[in-house]
């Protein structure tokens, strides 16, 4: 058996680059024949084994101990997690061939179903597209006849403002006619009013008014006959109709 301070020795005396690993190197499991020496992990490629029996182990291997690694247990264990391994990779291509199946959905290859899908896609689109121009349309058309029925109505109503101002213009001259007419007529009621009047005063005074009628026609001619009342009445009849007439 070779002591661990000889060992150490031969380690310590190795010609080492610059990055071979300078420390010392504590032997971790022993058989007492067979040591295993760990070493850095940045350290490791270039370190070499201090002897040829010995055996060199990063620091973050899990498994340092080769012997241990060979035993049954392990082998069987490494049987176990291969054949779970396994059994979980078939499950896995099994599933892949569903979805490859549900996916093809009946098709021969995915090249087939790429392009059937491609043409729907494509159908899709198109559809789309032809709504989207079916809409373009249909709001355009919305738009001329909002346009034409905004300038129907403004022509309505420019029309019937029209029609009003004429219509004003028409009880302007109407009202200024009927006017004129009332001032004709108060000047004929007025006349024939005076003309009642002194009816009346005749009926009442015939012979003081015969007196004065007798005086004032001293001035006429012998032809002239003034109007007798019931004369008088038919021209005061005459006049009321001829103002009923105008102010029709």
């Amino acid at each position: 058996m070779v002591p661990v301070s000889l060992l150490l020795i031969i380690v310590t005396s190795w010609p080492f680059g610059s990055a071979v690993y300078t420390g010392p190197l504590q032997p971790e499991i022993t058989n007492g024949t067979f040591h295993h020496f760990f070493v850095p992990d940045g350290d490791y490629e270039e370190t070499e084994d201090p002897e040829q029996c010995q055996m060199l182990f990063r620091f973050s291997d899990v498994y340092p101990c080769g012997a241990s690694e060979e035993r049954d247990s392990v082998v069987r264990d490494d049987f176990i997690i291969a054949k779970l391994q396994a059994e979980d990779a078939a499950r896995l291509l099994e599933g892949i061939g569903r979805a490859v199946a549900h996916d093809l959905d009946g098709e021969d290859s995915y090249g087939k179903f790429l392009r059937r899908e491609t043409s729907q896609i494509g159908e899709a689109f198109s559809s789309v597209d032809n709504s989207l121009q079916e809409l373009e349309v249909k709001f355009k058309q919305s738009q001329e006849t909002e346009l034409r029925e905004e300038q129907q109505l403004n022509g309505y109503v420019v029309k019937q403002v029209g029609d009003i101002r004429d219509a004003l213009r028409a009880t302007t001259d109407i009202s200024l006619g009927l006017k004129d007419k009332h001032e004709l007529l108060s000047l004929i009621i007025r006349s024939h009013g005076t003309r009642l009047s002194r009816l009346k005063t005749e009926r009442l005074h015939p012979h003081s008014f015969h007196q004065q009628t007798d005086s004032m026609t001293t001035v006429k001619t012998s032809t002239e006959q003034s109007p007798t009342p019931v004369e008088d009445h038919e021209m005061v009849l005459k006049a009321l109709v001829k103002a009923s007439v105008l102010l029709a």
